[in-house]
Parts: structure tokens; sequence; C-alpha cells
């Protein structure tokens, strides 16, 4: 029981760290590219967070002192608010991408100019990414764009790895070159693709 919770509280900051990093990544890129489907995308992990980082507390103050200790049990609460906070930041910059808050115009200039994107599109029915690997499909070479995440059954996966292999009804995140942006927005869709 003990070893259990400890791996359990493990995993569960991992999960933390890895939601809140990626928030962060997609509320600047929102905000930079001045992308409302990935703002809407941040809000949505937002309202996840807050429930998850409900339960790693819980899961935490649970826990018998035994496995883990008060002192150690505190410490493991703030590093949980410390995401949390994270979180909150990556949701604030992205409620003024949806709130339609303009940037200031030397960065507009600076967005304006800029070869880089983010896009987030679906693996559709019939589309030609479905049942390839991430290195199969190379889009990092082929398009300039790389997938940094892909949400599949509300669950997220975080730069996934050349071996993942994408599936039918995959939400997934990329950033590249604009060039490569409807390209891939087009191999990804197929049919009856929904975001």
């Amino acid at each position: 029981m003990k070893n259990d919770e400890v791996a359990e509280i493990e995993k569960m900051i991992v999960e933390m760290k890895n939601t809140s990093e990626l928030m962060l990544d997609l509320a600047y890129s929102a905000f930079f590219f001045n992308n409302k489907e990935i703002a809407e995308e941040v809000m949505e992990l937002e309202e996840l967070f807050d429930k998850f980082h409900v339960n790693f507390e819980l899961k935490v103050l649970d826990a018998e002192d035994e496995a883990i200790n008060p002192e150690a049990k505190l410490a493991l609460i703030r590093i949980g608010l410390a995401a949390e906070n994270i979180a909150d930041a990556a949701a604030e910059i992205a409620d003024a991408v949806l709130r339609g808050v303009e940037p200031h115009p030397i960065l507009k200039m600076v967005m304006e100019e800029a070869d880089e994107t983010i896009v987030r599109t679906c693996i559709g029915d019939r589309s030609e990414l479905e049942g390839k690997t991430i290195g199969e499909i190379a889009i990092d070479d082929r398009l300039g764009m790389r997938i940094i995440a892909v949400r599949r059954k509300g669950k997220w996966v975080y730069s996934p790895s050349d071996s993942y292999t994408l599936e039918k009804g995959d939400v997934i995140i990329a950033k590249g070159y604009t060039q490569g942006k409807e390209l891939l927005l087009e191999m990804a869709k197929g049919e009856k693709c929904e975001v």
C-alpha cells in the first residue's frame, strides 16, 4: 500500500508538470499567433487541470503518514499549487486571446513576419495519417511541422515519440512553418473530423 500510494502521487506530479508546461507553451503560441482554437484548447485543459489538482491534493492528504510524512505532504501540496498557478497563468493568457485583446503593434508586426505557426486538427476518417507512426509520416521533414501533443479519448500525450501511432479521432497540435500548415490540415482531415 505504501509504495502504491507514493507511486501514484509521483505519477500525478509528473502529469501536472507536463500539463502545466504544455498549457503555457500553447498559451504563448496562441497569443503570438493570435490563434483562438489553441486558446480554447488551453481553457479546456485548465478545467481538467483544476479537477486533477483537487484529486492530487486529496490523494496526498489521504496518504498514510508511514508512506509520506506530514512535512513531505506539505511540500507536495506546495508543488501542486505551483503547477496550478502556472496553469492559471496560461489560462489568463488564453483568455486574453479569446477576448480579442490586441497584442502591442511591435509584437503584431513580429507575428506577421514570423515563419512559424501552430495548428490544432484531428485525424479524420480515411485520413492519410491514420494508423501511421509519427516517424512514418515524417511531417517534420516533409512539411516543417512538429506534433507537440496528441489528445486521445480525453488523455494527452506530450512530445509524442516517432513510434507513436496516430488513430482516427486523435486531436493533434503541431508547430512549425506556415507553409506546411494547410498541407497538414489536408492530410489530417479525412472525413468526419471533430476537434
